[in-house]
C-alpha cells in the first residue's frame, strides 16, 4: 500500500465506483465525495495528497473546488476530469494550479502515469522541506553549506586555527571558498572586532601592487597626490587575506617576507616605520609546492606563511553536499528574484551530481541562479540547466574549432577569451589552464581592447 491519500469527487456513482476500484488496486488510499461541498468538507478532515475531481457538478464546479483547495493548500495536487472539455477550460484549469486536465472516457494507463508523477512531486516537496529544515538548523558551518566528511574536516581545522594567530595558507581550486575560510577564521578569533581586509594579487596591476600593500606618502610617485595607508595598516588589530599569493610579482615577495618577519612597515616614499598587529592568511588556487618549483612563489616566503594549511576539496569530491547546496541556492534566489521554485526534478539533480564542476561552488551558484530564473514555476527541469551540463559529452572534449585562414594572433585571442569564459572570467584560473601568468593575460586583454 502507498501512503498517498486520494480524494475522488464526482457526482456520477458509476465513475466513483470505477475509480475507487482502480485506485485501491494500484495501492492508493481512497475516499469518495459525491459533490463539491462534500469534497471541500472531506478535504479538511481527510487531508488528501491528491484530489481527482469532475469539472461539471451541481452547486460547486470542479474549477471552483480547485480554487478552494489550492487556497487551503497550494502544494496539493488536483486533477480535473470532464466529458465536456475544451482548450479554454484546460488552460484555465492549469492557470489555477491543476496538476493535469483529462477528458472522459478516461485513459487509465495515462491516469496512472499522471498519479505517479503527482506522487513524485509530493515526495520532492517532502525532500525539499527536509533539506530546508536542515539548512535552518545549520547544515554546515557558518556560511559554509555541506555535511560531507571532507568539509567536516575543514570545519574542525577552522575552529582550531581561530584560537591562534598562526599564519595559514588556504589552498583549493577557484570557486571552492578560500576567502570564506579566511573570513570564518577571523569571525571566530579574538580579532573579530578588528577589520578583515582582503587583497587579490591577481586582480591588481603590478605597478600598483606595492602601494596597495605598503601604502604611500604624497609625492612618492607620479599620481600620488595624497597619503594612503596600505593593507597592513588597514588591517591592524584584524586579519589580512593575501589572496592568490602565487600571482604576486616575484620582485615584491622579498619585501613582503621582511615585513612579515619584522612586524613593521614603511610606506612608499616615507621614512617612518610603523609597527602593526595583523593575522595574515594567504590563499592560492595553485599547489603551493608546485608554485615554488616553477618560480612563482619564493620558497622562503612559502615556508614563512605555511605554518598551517587548509586544503579545500573541489565540489566533485563532495558530491553528497550538492542536494543541500542546491536547496540553499534555491532559497537564496527565490528571495532575490521573487520566485517560488520548490526543488529540482530528479533528472536535473542527477545531472548536477554527475557534472565535473571545474568552477566548483561558484559555478554551481551561477547555474542555480540561471535555473531559478528560467523555471518560472515550482520545478527546475533539465531544460533549465545549461546545455554543457545536460549534454556533458559535448563539453568534455573542450574543442576549439577555428576556420581556415585564421591567423595565429586571432587563434590565440579566441583561445584566451574562450578560456576566460569557461573560468567565469577568473584571470588567475585562466592563466593556470593556459600555462601563462596573470600579467600576460591582463596585457593580452588590454591589447584586445577589453577591460
Amino acid at each position: 500500500m502507498r501512503k498517498t491519500r486520494i480524494l475522488v469527487v464526482d457526482d456520477e456513482p458509476a465513475m466513483r465506483e470505477v475509480l475507487e476500484m482502480l485506485l485501491r488496486e494500484w495501492g492508493f488510499e481512497v475516499r469518495l465525495a459525491s459533490n463539491g461541498i462534500e469534497g471541500k468538507e472531506l478535504a479538511e478532515s481527510y487531508d488528501p495528497n491528491i484530489v481527482i475531481s469532475d469539472v461539471i457538478m451541481p452547486q460547486i464546479s470542479g474549477l471552483d473546488l480547485l480554487r478552494s483547495l489550492k487556497a487551503g493548500n497550494s502544494a496539493r495536487s488536483v486533477i480535473l476530469v470532464t466529458a465536456q472539455g475544451s482548450i479554454d477550460m484546460a488552460v484555465e484549469a492549469m492557470k489555477q494550479g491543476a496538476q493535469d486536465f483529462v477528458t472522459k472516457p478516461l485513459d487509465y494507463p495515462k491516469l496512472r502515469a499522471i498519479l505517479e508523477a503527482a506522487e513524485r512531486d509530493i515526495e520532492l516537496r517532502q525532500e525539499s522541506r527536509k533539506l530546508s529544515s536542515q539548512l535552518e538548523k545549520g547544515a554546515g558551518f557558518g556560511e559554509f553549506v555541506g555535511t560531507s566528511k571532507p568539509m567536516r574536516d575543514v570545519y574542525e581545522l577552522i575552529q582550531t586555527l581561530s584560537s591562534s594567530d598562526a599564519f595559514v595558507i588556504v589552498t583549493g581550486e577557484s570557486g571552492t571558498g578560500k576567502e570564506l575560510v579566511a573570513r570564518s577564521i577571523h569571525k571566530l578569533s579574538a580579532r573579530s572586532a578588528g577589520a578583515f581586509i582582503a587583497i587579490n594579487a591577481a586582480a591588481i596591476p603590478e605597478n600598483l601592487m606595492e602601494s596597495e600593500i605598503f601604502g604611500h606618502e604624497r609625492g612618492a610617485f607620479t599620481g600620488a597626490v595624497g597619503t594612503r595607508a596600505g593593507c597592513f595598516e588597514l588591517a591592524n588589530q584584524g586579519t589580512l587575506l593575501l589572496d592568490e599569493i602565487a600571482e604576486m610579482p616575484i620582485s615584491l615577495q622579498p619585501k613582503l617576507l621582511r615585513v612579515l618577519e619584522d612586524g613593521r612597515i614603511r610606506r612608499l616614499g616615507g621614512r617612518q616605520e610603523f609597527a602593526f598587529d595583523v593575522r595574515v592568511i594567504a590563499a592560492t588556487n595553485r599547489e603551493p609546492k608546485a608554485a615554488v618549483e616553477s618560480g612563482k612563489l619564493r620558497e622562503d616566503l612559502y615556508y614563512r606563511l605555511n605554518v598551517f594549511t587548509v586544503a579545500l576539496p573541489p565540489l566533485r569530491e563532495r558530491r553528497s553536499d550538492i542536494p543541500l547546496l542546491t536547496q540553499h541556492f534555491i532559497r537564496e534566489f527565490n528571495r532575490k528574484h521573487n520566485t517560488q521554485v520548490e526543488a529540482l526534478r530528479d533528472e536535473a539533480l542527477e545531472m548536477l551530481k554527475s557534472y565535473s564542476w571545474r568552477g566548483n561552488v561558484r559555478e554551481l551558484k551561477n547555474v542555480m541562479e540561471r535555473a531559478v530564473i528560467l523555471a518560472k514555476g515550482e520545478w527546475i527541469e533539465p531544460s533549465h540547466l545549461p546545455p554543457y551540463i545536460v549534454s556533458p559529452d559535448s563539453d568534455s572534449t573542450q574543442k576549439l574549432i577555428l576556420p581556415m585562414g585564421v591567423t595565429v594572433a586571432e587563434a590565440e585571442k579566441e583561445l584566451v577569451l574562450k578560456t576566460l569564459e569557461k573560468t567565469g572570467n577568473n584571470k588567475a584560473e585562466a592563466a593556470r589552464l593556459l600555462g601563462l601568468d596573470v600579467k600576460t593575460i591582463r596585457n593580452k586583454l588590454r591589447s584586445y581592447g577589453i577591460d
